[in-house]
């Protein structure tokens, strides 16, 4: 009999490209298991990337609400399912509750916020033994006492073959007849994990010299940034920010020539597409959820400050940033693109 497991979702795009790990390390371990995934509306584009899972369902409430009521309508909607096993990514007590609600007979996760009861096969994470963020999504898929397999199934969207040609339909702008940079400056964390925005035009700049298109992306909150860079550039890149959906802005990495991004959703998004990545770091840790692509590099100075993991720079310098200069990048850049690897 087929195997059914809810895995309640993480609410950054980032950590569900991770979450990725975990689908496919389920699927390694019984090929005939059912995974579905509760999870933000949003993040649909994303799973219907992850060939591992069967459906999305949705999770209507936002991160931080609490929402009782509706939390009970859908653990009570979700028993129709018969599910064998949750499987509970973040740590927050209210992420179990709409399992707990569904009556699902094994409930995984973490310990958490003290998750006694709600979830019945409660893990005590051991930080030394799982450092990264995939290997503790990826243990909560096999027993307390059992190892992680040695080759880690790393995250990979599958983007349709045709994907050129809609996006190509749908914006008439698009020639692929040039190489493409993709520059990701945004980052929803804070401004700390942010390359300084003169930068990015610089490196904008110089590709465009040597005969390159440059795309910009992000969300709509990213058109600060995005819209001085085009006045940095005199209007001479694609900005899309704002103006995509996170589908289009997926495939229109797909089609680039190599990707360059702070520490961002967009940065595993490009790692998961398997494309020549570079990805700049400041604030935060290049070990706990680098870009998990073999094509990646990542540009860092590990200053003595370094990792804060703050949202704003502590010491109001921001050295980790502003020290990290654009001819580094662009030296990354090479590095990325002409790897024999790719």
């Amino acid at each position: 009999m087929t195997k059914k497991i809810l895995v309640a979702g993480p609410a950054w795009v980032g950590d569900m490209v991770m979450a990725q790990t975990l689908f496919k390390l389920l699927k390694q371990r019984d090929p005939t298991v059912t995974i579905d995934v509760l999870a933000p509306a949003w993040s649909f584009p994303l799973l219907a990337r992850m060939p591992q899972v069967s459906s999305s369902i949705t999770m209507p409430l936002t991160h931080g609400q609490l929402g009782l009521r509706a939390r009970y309508r859908l653990g009570k909607a979700l028993r129709a399912h018969h599910y064998d096993q949750a499987i509970v990514l973040p740590n927050s007590f209210k992420s179990a509750l709409v399992l707990w609600f569904a009556r699902i007979p094994q409930r995984t996760g973490w310990r958490g916020e003290m998750r006694y009861g709600v979830l019945n096969d409660v893990r005590t994470l051991d930080k030394k033994r799982y450092p990264l963020m995939i290997e503790r999504f990826m243990a909560l898929g096999v027993s307390p006492s059992e190892a992680l397999p040695t080759d880690y199934p790393l995250p990979e969207l599958h983007v349709p073959m045709d994907t050129a040609e809609k996006l190509i339909k749908k914006y008439p702008v698009i020639q692929l007849d040039k190489p493409v940079l993709a520059l990701c400056p945004g980052a929803e964390f804070g401004p700390a994990k942010q390359w300084p925005t003169e930068y990015y035009a610089a490196v904008a700049n110089a590709k465009i010299a040597a005969g390159w298109q440059v795309w910009l992306l992000g969300s709509a909150k990213d058109r600060v940034v995005t819209e001085q860079i085009m006045q940095l550039t005199e209007n001479r890149c694609m900005d899309w920010a704002g103006k995509t959906t996170l589908e289009e802005a997926i495939d229109l990495l797909s089609l680039s020539t190599v990707v360059v991004s702070n520490d961002s959703g967009l940065m595993h998004v490009g790692a998961a597409l398997r494309k020549p990545l570079v990805a700049i770091y400041g604030a935060t840790s290049t070990t706990f959820t680098p870009p998990l692509h073999v094509g990646a590099r990542i540009v860092s100075l590990s200053l003595e400050c370094q990792p804060c993991s703050q949202r704003i720079c502590p010491l109001k310098h921001h050295r980790c940033m502003k020290e990290l200069l654009p001819v580094q990048v662009l030296n990354a850049i090479s590095s990325a693109t002409s790897d024999k690897t790719q």
